[in-house]
């Protein structure tokens, strides 16, 4: 199946590493041009070198707003205006609902929220003008089951999935998509920091955790990064032009409600 991404413009936001790097991948094997932007100069360099076509490697804190225009313009100037942006952050501390450091919640808001809002903001009126354009934001499963010691991701996370339902309203007319990918338990880097600890918070291995994990997937493992990253690229393509406004889960079946 041609998914028609041939030439088209994709950044994908922390995408050095895990799901975003699989997203990152999944969209230059489809064809496109696609930068990525991350903290991390090593990894970056690590995943562009996967690509099967032209990459820009972004060394970019999300936490700091102020670089969002220089960014942009440094993908517009190599590739074009940016026909496809993948919204997705590193995870937050495993922090309690109560008696978080109110300033470890501001900093993950400008990382996880704001700094989405404002990327999304800078590339919208190029997306209009073109009339099209594909605007994809990476969650998680705690969107849907608040996860235990999750309390940041759970809370901004869902901010994430009201403001981009709203947003898919907006723009639905000018041709433009805007849709949530909800990971489950994915085979990732992330992953084994979870694990480690919650094992470590309730004194047990972490392969005792891991085993009591799978045992909630209905399909009997984890799920590879691969995997997430061949949805996201549909999502992205010019086939899903009618899905727009929705929640796609990519979980194995793990969360049992509708």
């Amino acid at each position: 199946m041609d998914l028609g991404l041939k030439g088209k413009t994709a950044l994908v936001l922390g995408g050095s590493s895990g799901l975003g790097a699989a997203v990152a991948t999944a969209l230059s094997r489809e064809g496109a041009n696609v930068a990525v932007a991350s903290r991390d100069k090593d990894k970056l360099a690590k995943t562009i070198a996967t690509f099967a076509g032209e990459g820009l490697a972004l060394q970019w804190d999300l936490a700091d707003l102020s670089v969002i225009d220089a960014n942009v313009a440094a993908v517009e100037k190599k590739f074009g205006q940016v026909d496809i942006l993948v919204n997705n952050t590193g995870g937050p501390p495993p922090t309690a609902a109560a008696g978080a450091d109110i300033d470890v919640w501001r900093k993950q808001m400008d990382a996880m929220v704001l700094s989405l809002i404002a990327t999304t903001d800078r590339v919208l009126p190029g997306m209009r003008a073109r009339k099209w354009g594909r605007i994809i934001t990476s969650t998680s499963s705690g969107i849907v089951a608040p996860i235990p010691n999750l309390a940041i991701s759970n809370a901004l996370r869902l901010a994430l999935v009201g403001w981009s339902k709203t947003l898919a309203r907006e723009v639905a007319a000018d041709g433009i998509t805007c849709n949530i990918v909800l990971p489950g338990r994915i085979s990732t880097e992330r992953l084994g920091v979870l694990d480690s600890a919650k094992a470590k918070r309730e004194g047990k291995t972490v392969e005792e955790v891991a085993k009591a994990s799978l045992a909630t997937i209905p399909a009997g493992r984890f799920g590879e990064p691969d995997e997430y990253g061949d949805v996201v690229a549909f999502l992205a393509s010019t086939r899903a032009a009618y899905i727009t406004g929705s929640t796609i889960r990519v979980d194995g079946g793990l969360i049992a409600s509708i």
